[in-house]
């Protein structure tokens, strides 16, 4: 069986909405590929949806369904062994924060900077310094992304009562000492506040 069929084959037998790249095939030369897959768009097995990623795409009658953004952005992180993080407006729409759905889904990258555009909505990987990403609860480093977005002048009591809910559903302990002080100072006072609040209430009930 040659090469091209050994990747058409692959590509055929796998599930509709699989991501590939030309390293998704280790073993087989990633320009030779590319080409294959190129060719496998134009019989229409595969879609691209940006340089270098493509899509067995799942298709309705309103058209083709694109993966959420996320899960194109932990298809990428898992290929580059990069570490990701939503940032900006989209943190806070993870969070519960923002109710309006982002067009521009931003995150943060150890890997490389890019920005996908699919249809009239962008993914945009901006790359970070290494202390965002040394957090070791993942609340929390996703909760400052958000409130740097947000900023401090912006807060609402709507705003403080979600992240309370949050912070007290989460119940945060063992990390905490070590991921506040990663944060930059305004939010570290802010979040201190809330947890404090919820320790006394909490030892007020015992």
């Amino acid at each position: 069986m040659t090469v091209y069929k050994q990747i058409e084959n692959k590509i055929l037998k796998s599930k509709d909405g699989t991501l590939f790249f030309t390293s998704s095939f280790p073993g087989y030369d990633e320009e030779y590929v590319g080409q294959v897959l190129s060719a496998l768009c134009r019989q229409e097995v595969l879609v691209r949806i940006a340089f270098g990623i493509y899509l067995k795409p799942v298709r309705s009658r309103f058209g083709i369904v694109y993966p959420q953004p996320s899960e194109i952005v932990a298809s990428i992180a898992r290929r580059d062994k990069a570490k990701v993080l939503p940032s900006g407006n989209t943190a806070a729409y993870y969070l519960g924060l923002t109710t309006q759905v982002p067009m521009k889904s931003e995150y943060i990258t150890t890997g490389s900077a890019r920005v996908i555009k699919i249809g009239n909505r962008s993914i945009i990987l901006k790359r970070s310094v290494p202390r965002n990403f040394a957090y070791k609860d993942p609340l929390l480093s996703i909760l400052v992304q958000a409130l740097k977005a947000i900023k401090e002048e912006n807060l609402t009591e709507e705003h403080l009562g979600i992240i309370r809910r949050l912070l007290k559903d989460h119940q945060v302990q063992s990390t905490w000492q070590h991921d506040i002080q990663l944060a930059p100072v305004w939010i570290r006072k802010f979040l201190t506040n809330i947890k404090n609040s919820i320790d006394n209430e909490q030892m007020d009930r015992q």
